[in-house]
């Protein structure tokens, strides 16, 4: 490969990860202005990879080095080696492009470390700060690079829309979390219904256990509202960043259809439904 063809590779790089691994995130990106759409690849391929990171250590120190390598490449440390890695090179570039702050990027790093010691999240508040700065946090990113100018009206919404979105993710991802022993419930929620992080563990899904995860749902809904009635006065470039979004709402449908059994159902779209869902929404947002 020629040096000039270099960048190319590494962007391909991005989207083949975001393709095979989150799939939701990529169909939404084929909505994206084709210019931006390698920069939006990017971004989320180094979500992606951070946060897979307590899936492929065997103890939490090989993770804390992992995150450190991440650190050190924003912050511009081992230049040489950073930009050897065709995802760092593809995000570093983007940042450079689109003069991107890096201090959200250090951020969602800082918060997927507790990923790595299933601490427990004891409020909704302290939920609402760790799916912001996982999720929010790129959402905003992502208006920035199709904007070109960070409006408060995106970056409110970036809050909210990503709020919602990390929630419903976390809650979809039960079955997995639950058996590496990771509880994304507040604390304060299990608490008020009389459910525990045992139950969890256990896979029991009891009466308890279902309040909470209404609960949640109920939390994931209220930042939707905020989103969507702030949604008309979203910059028009900036929209297509916000279109995973729409997809919250299908998933939380299916977590309430009888049947559902939070450790073992797999709560998925069909690929041909998500890709109407983000056509339609799409165009309404156009």
């Amino acid at each position: 490969m020629c040096i000039r063809d270099r960048p190319n590779g590494d962007y391909a790089y991005c989207e083949g990860l975001l393709r095979r691994e989150d799939r939701d995130r990529w169909l939404a990106s084929l909505f994206v202005p084709r210019e931006p759409r390698p920069h939006i690849h990017a971004l989320y391929a180094f979500s992606l990879e951070i946060a897979r990171v307590h899936e492929i250590v065997s103890e939490p120190l090989l993770g804390e080095i992992r995150f450190q390598w991440w650190r050190d490449a924003l912050e511009g440390t081992h230049a040489g080696e950073a930009t050897a890695n065709p995802l760092a090179a593809a995000l570093l570039d983007s940042i450079a492009r689109f003069h991107l702050p890096k201090a959200p990027l250090l951020e969602l790093i800082s918060a997927r470390g507790r990923d790595l010691y299933g601490d427990p999240i004891e409020s909704v508040n302290a939920l609402e700060a760790y799916t912001q700065a996982t999720c929010s946090n790129l959402l905003r990113l992502a208006a920035l690079i199709l904007d070109g100018e960070e409006a408060a009206a995106s970056r409110d919404a970036a809050l909210h829309a990503g709020i919602a979105y990390g929630i419903t993710g976390l809650i979809r991802s039960l079955p997995w979390n639950s058996g590496r022993g990771q509880v994304f419930v507040p604390a304060g929620i299990l608490q008020a219904h009389g459910a525990s992080r045992d139950d969890f563990a256990a896979g029991h899904a009891s009466e308890a256990v279902l309040a909470a995860l209404a609960d949640m749902r109920a939390v994931a809904r209220a930042h939707l509202d905020i989103f969507y009635a702030k949604l008309p006065g979203l910059p028009d470039k900036s929209r297509p960043a916000f279109l995973p979004v729409c997809l919250c709402e299908p998933y939380l449908r299916l977590m309430e259809k009888p049947g559902y059994e939070p450790f073992k159902t797999v709560i998925e779209l069909p690929q041909w439904r998500r890709q109407w869902i983000l056509w339609r929404v799409a165009h309404q947002w156009g």
